[in-house]
Formats: C-alpha cells, structure tokens, sequence
C-alpha cells in the first residue's frame, strides 16, 4: 500500500513550524519526532490560515 500524499505542501508545513517555534527539531528528528502537541497546534494553524484564506476570497 503506498503512502497517500498529504494535503499540506512542505513549504507551509515549515513555514509554521518555524511560526510555531519547533521547526528546530523537524530539522533534527525529522516530522516524527515533534511532539503531538505542536502537531495538533500546526494543523490547527493551516486551518485558521485556509479560512482566512477563504474568507479573502468572498470578499
């Protein structure tokens, strides 16, 4: 079975880890070795920036 491709592009899944301040430890531990914590905060962070991002467009 091969792996799915992710939805979030690696330039905006570095872009906020370096946001969130773990981007570090990505380049260290690879994207296993972030804690589940910043995970949840870095999708959290991909979904405000798609809403604003959909927002900008009906305006």
């Amino acid at each position: 079975m091969g792996r799915r491709r992710g939805i979030m592009s690696d330039q905006l899944k570095e872009e906020i880890a370096k946001e969130l301040g773990f981007y570090d430890t990505v380049q260290q531990e690879g994207w296993g070795g972030i804690k589940s914590r910043d995970a949840g905060n870095m999708v959290k962070r991909a979904i405000e920036i798609a809403e604003q991002t959909m927002q900008k467009g009906k305006s």
